[in-house]
Formats: structure tokens, sequence, C-alpha cells
């Protein structure tokens, strides 16, 4: 596996700044995560620093990167590619960057949509990747920040149930992962 300074330079490279800084936010957000929570903090660290490994390239090119990989394509997901950066930066931070860990790349691979049984690492990333610094998207993110230090479940419902009921009234597509990762851990119907 590639250094972690040589990955971070590698991704300076590649992502716009704002992506990069959002990285950044993000991976110290799930190592600090991972502390309070007492889980492996350089695992939380290096899941955060690639968890948007793919975003380099643009949206379009997903579903075809995919296909190469023979990573499924669904049709909601060719209709909103921007779904497929998290399986294809999973792909992605083995090809390139040597990550064998499976609880990290299975993280990556569900940040965006969540999905049921999550381990802690890929709840606390799917967290991070919400709450961190450079975001200020929701009316209750403070209250959110709060939840993912006292009880990531909980947080994860809030997060889950904020964006079911965005998508909603936006009229846009809910991707199934998402409403079972809801449903699983809110334990009812959205």
């Amino acid at each position: 596996m590639k250094q972690f300074q040589d990955i971070l330079t590698d991704l300076q490279n590649k992502l716009n700044p704002h992506r990069f800084w959002h990285t950044v936010g993000v991976a110290e957000t799930v190592r600090l995560l991972a502390q309070v929570h007492g889980t492996d903090e350089e695992q939380a660290l290096l899941a955060g620093i690639l968890h948007d490994c793919a975003r380099y390239m643009p949206n379009e090119q997903f579903p075809e990167e995919c296909e190469k990989r023979s990573i499924p394509v669904s049709d909601l997901e060719r209709a909103a590619p921007i779904l497929l950066h998290a399986p294809l930066g999973a792909a992605i931070a083995q090809e390139v960057y040597g990550v064998t860990d499976p609880a990290i790349l299975e993280a990556i691979r569900v940040h965006t949509t969540g999905a049921p049984a999550m381990d802690l690492l890929a709840k606390l990333l799917y967290i991070a990747d919400y709450i961190e610094p450079g975001r200020d998207m929701v009316s209750n993110l403070n209250d959110i920040r709060r939840a993912a230090f006292r009880d990531p479940d909980e947080a994860l419902v809030m997060i889950l149930r904020g964006t079911l009921g965005y998508l909603q009234k936006k009229g846009g597509p809910i991707h199934p992962a998402t409403l079972e990762t809801y449903q699983y851990y809110a334990k009812e119907d959205y």
C-alpha cells in the first residue's frame, strides 16, 4: 500500500481544491469519531482520505469506469452517476493505492447510500461525510454533529431522514440502499 503522505499528495494533485479540502475535513472528522467511539483511528483516517478518490473524473465517466471493473450499474445510477463514485472509489482505493483492508473498502463503497448492518467504520465515514466542518447544508447540522459523538446510530437516522425528505421534496430518485438503510436503523418504513 502507498504511504499516507503519498496518497494525500496524489489526491491533492488530482482533486479540485474544494473537493480536496472536503476530503481532509472528512478524514479528520472520521478520525475524531473513531477516537471517541473506540475504533481504529488510522483505519478511519485512510477511509476518510480515500472516500472521494474517484471524484477527479467527470460524473459522466463513472458508469463506464464501473463497467470496466464489473461493478454493477443500475438504471437509477446511470441516470444519477454521481452515486457511482463510492463503489468506483473503493475499486480505485484498491487498484491505485493498494488498500486491501475489507472494512476500509466497504466503508468507501457505501459512504454515499449507506447499507443495512454497516460496521462502525462505515457508519462513521457516512456520518463524517455529512458533518465535516466545511458542510453547512441543513438547519439541524449542529444537532446531528452532537449526536454523532454521542450515538452514531442516532446521527445516522437523522441524516437518512433528512436525505430522504430532501429527495422526496425535490422529486429526485431515491436509491434503494438508502431506503433500506433508513428502514434498518430507524426500524420504521419511510
